[in-house]
């Protein structure tokens, strides 16, 4: 039997009352699949969040905002009934290249407990998502606005990670060298998703060294088609009862 849907409404609202600060809470159902993405392309993650949203069909998302306009995106953990995911939201106005080099403030998983849930998010995502905040408006207070380098992006498609091509041969050598493999058809790299955490070192090794060479990494995510375990598999036509046979 599967795991019952938890109240996202519901849990949403008394997370926001645990939080420390004055956080609202606005909870959105979306009756297509692509309409989770309007929200969830802001998420801050490249870990169990991201794939989650990557990888399922989500009906529901809160998102959290905090009086200095900080905020968390919630959503029911697929497969594990008694459980939510909780990611921060990238902050919004600053130019992408500020993200570059920064670790993402990875969401977590949290139990069906509003204050249980919250101190997980005091004493874990929230300093993370500081920290990688405070690096940003750093990137960013440097940054002139003459000096736009040149950009790779990365966007989550499925499983899979696609990268555009580099201009420059050295770059393109980076990628190879961590594992993605150049597809013609498509004009693009692709960074096959055998293994999350691999994908996300390899993401992380190459965004380094693309650095060196003055390039940026923007990781985005992609409304991909809904993994196929989550289509709905069609009743079988009924058939018709067999004739009775007479000796």
């Amino acid at each position: 039997m599967p795991d019952p849907t938890p109240d996202l409404a519901s849990f949403a609202i008394a997370l926001a009352d645990e939080l420390p600060g004055n956080w609202t809470s606005e909870h959105q159902t979306h009756t297509q699949y692509p309409d989770q993405f309007a929200r969830a392309e802001h998420v801050w993650d490249m870990n169990l969040v991201a794939h989650a949203i990557a990888e399922h069909v989500l009906d529901q998302d809160a998102v959290l905002t905090r009086d200095d306009g900080t905020r968390l995106y919630v959503i029911a953990r697929p497969r594990h009934g008694e459980e939510f995911l909780v990611g921060a939201m990238a902050p919004a106005g600053i130019r992408p290249e500020a993200f570059r080099t920064v670790r993402e403030p990875d969401g977590i998983a949290v139990p069906d407990d509003p204050a249980r849930a919250a101190e997980g998010i005091t004493t874990d995502l929230l300093p993370r998502y500081d920290k990688a905040l405070a690096q940003v408006h750093d990137n960013a207070a440097r940054m002139s606005a003459a000096s736009a380098p040149e950009l790779v992006v990365i966007t989550m498609t499925g499983r899979d990670f696609h990268v555009t091509k580099p201009e420059r041969p050295e770059a393109a050598q980076i990628l190879t060298d961590n594992g993605c493999i150049y597809d013609q058809d498509q004009d693009v790299f692709v960074l096959p998703g055998e293994d999350t955490a691999v994908q996300a070192r390899a993401i992380q090794r190459a965004a380094a060294q693309l650095d060196r060479l003055g390039i940026g990494v923007s990781v985005r995510l992609s409304p991909a088609k809904p993994a196929l375990e989550t289509a709905p598999v069609p009743a079988p036509a009924p058939t018709a009862a067999p004739a009775a046979r007479t000796r």
